[in-house]
């Protein structure tokens, strides 16, 4: 048994609007990246033209990239850091008060590994509300993270992760509960 790369290649991985939409957000990613750091009230204007659903006082910086804003769903008062990448090929949903450190990658797209053609696939990810996602860590397709979790600088997460726990690592693990002073 082998992998037919030739067949995953011609498979049809998305419909004639997507692909209208990628070129258009071609243009508009630019329009993005360009506007000066404190702009984030343009740049939210920018990704609601594009499809996406953006609360109230959302920060975004310039240098974030978001492959597909259409499948972007973000809470009030949250912020995504510099150079985070958001790769939503499915859905991704982040909560109210969620922030995403700088360099954090959420990707909402792989390949069904076992079938010789390895067919796209595009689970979403679901941030639930008063997450930090912290500097350097990776959010695997189809993993819902709970509210109040703490994913830990460079931890690896592919699978769920439990409300107000802190998790670190490669993989992940939960190393103890989130519990805030007042």
């Amino acid at each position: 048994m082998s992998l037919d790369i030739s067949r995953n290649r011609s498979a049809e991985k998305y419909t004639v609007a997507e692909q209208f939409r990628r070129v258009l957000w071609s243009v508009g990613k630019l329009v993005f990246s360009l506007s000066p750091r404190p702009c984030f009230g343009w740049r939210r204007m920018v990704l609601r033209c594009f499809g996406a659903s953006i609360g109230r006082q959302v920060n975004t910086y310039p240098s974030t990239r978001i492959y597909f804003p259409w499948n972007l769903t973000v809470g009030d008062w949250s912020a995504i850091g510099e150079d985070a990448l958001i790769y939503n090929l499915g859905p991704i949903t982040l909560g109210q008060r969620v922030t995403i450190s700088h360099r954090a990658h959420l990707c909402a797209g792989t390949h069904d590994y076992t079938q010789q053609d390895l067919p796209l696939l595009k689970p979403p990810i679901i941030i639930h509300d008063q997450v930090w996602i912290c500097a350097d860590a990776f959010v695997g397709p189809d993993v819902t993270v709970g509210e109040g979790a703490v994913l830990g600088a460079q931890a690896v997460v592919t699978k769920d992760v439990e409300p107000w726990t802190v998790i670190a690592g490669n993989p992940a693990r939960a190393i103890k509960k989130r519990v805030l002073k007042c």
